[in-house]
C-alpha cells in the first residue's frame, strides 16, 4: 500500500512570496532612507536653489556610490513588481515572456543611462 506524504502540489507563478515581499519592503525602506538624506543636504546647504547646488550635492564619490546602491535598489524594486504583474495577468506564455524581457532590457538601459548621469556630475 502507497503512502502519501506531504501534498503533490506544484509550486508556480510569481515566485516565493515572502522573499519577495521582503525584498520589495527592504528596498523601499532604503530608497526612503535615501529621501531622508537628500533632503537633509538640501535643507542643511547654503545658496541659491539651482544645478549648481544639486551638482554640489551629487559631486562627493559616496554620494555618487550610495546613489547608484539605490538605483540598483530601485530597479531590483521595479523588476519584483512588473515580473508579478505579467505572471498573475498575462496568461499567454510568449506574451507575458516578450514583456518580462523588454523590462529587462529596458531596466538595464535605465541603470546604463544612471551611470553617464551620475558619473557626468
Amino acid at each position: 500500500m502507497a503512502v502519501n506524504y506531504g501534498s503533490k502540489r506544484i509550486v508556480v507563478g510569481a515566485h516565493y512570496g515572502l522573499r519577495d515581499w521582503l525584498a520589495q519592503r527592504v528596498t523601499a525602506a532604503l530608497m526612503a532612507l535615501f529621501t531622508l538624506v537628500v533632503l537633509a543636504q538640501f535643507i542643511f546647504s547654503k545658496g541659491p536653489v539651482g544645478y549648481d547646488k544639486w551638482a554640489g550635492i551629487f559631486s562627493a564619490q559616496w554620494m555618487k556610490a550610495l546613489t547608484f546602491a539605490i538605483i540598483v535598489a530601485l530597479l531590483y524594486h521595479v523588476w519584483i513588481g512588473m515580473r508579478d504583474i505579467w505572471m498573475d495577468y498575462i496568461k499567454p506564455v510568449g506574451i507575458r515572456l516578450s514583456l518580462q524581457v523588454f523590462s529587462i532590457v529596458w531596466l538595464v538601459a535605465c541603470a546604463g543611462w544612471a551611470v553617464q548621469v551620475l558619473w557626468r556630475v
